[in-house]
């Protein structure tokens, strides 16, 4: 585990707090396999804040729904999913919200719930200054930002975007 990006997660989290007027989501950037969980446990751990696993809280909640109805009932219950008394909330494995039959834009779900509570969220994929993009450009499930209003870590060098 690489320990200035922990360092750089927390220091960004910080950042992120002061931002009541804007969204509060720190987002830590890496390939499949570049250790973000192991980064995430750490600063949870260490500060004392819950970590939710998406797809195992989501995949429950929508497995006795229609593929129509997933769709329009993933934001209501990732909403309530995430509806805690913590100020500060770390998401990982956020895979299912971008799956595409569920028809949403994963990071516009998180820049939604950082507006109550400071986030930090894994996310797959690379960031390059304020562009981001999640998986690679051959997947079906690829999407790409060219503008994020979010704090970013990235998992190679532990730079803040």
């Amino acid at each position: 585990m690489s320990k200035p990006v922990k360092e750089s997660v927390k220091q960004s989290l910080k950042a992120a707090e002061g931002l009541y007027y804007r969204h509060r989501l720190v987002l830590l950037v890496g390939e499949p396999g570049s250790g973000k969980t192991a980064v995430l446990r750490d600063v949870a751990d260490e500060l004392g804040f819950p970590i939710i696993n998406i797809n195992l809280e989501l995949s429950s909640r929508l497995l006795e729904l229609t593929s129509k109805q997933r769709a329009v009932h993933l934001p209501k219950l990732l909403d309530e999913i995430t509806e805690t008394d913590n100020s500060t909330l770390i998401l990982d494995n956020l895979d299912i919200l971008f799956d595409k039959e569920m028809k949403q834009d994963p990071l516009r779900l998180l820049q939604g719930i950082s507006r109550n509570h400071s986030i930090v969220a894994s996310w797959n994929g690379k960031a390059t200054g304020r562009k981001l993009t999640y998986a690679t450009a051959d997947h079906p499930e690829y999407l790409k930002y060219d503008q994020v209003d979010a704090l970013i870590v990235v998992m190679d060098d532990g730079k803040n975007s």
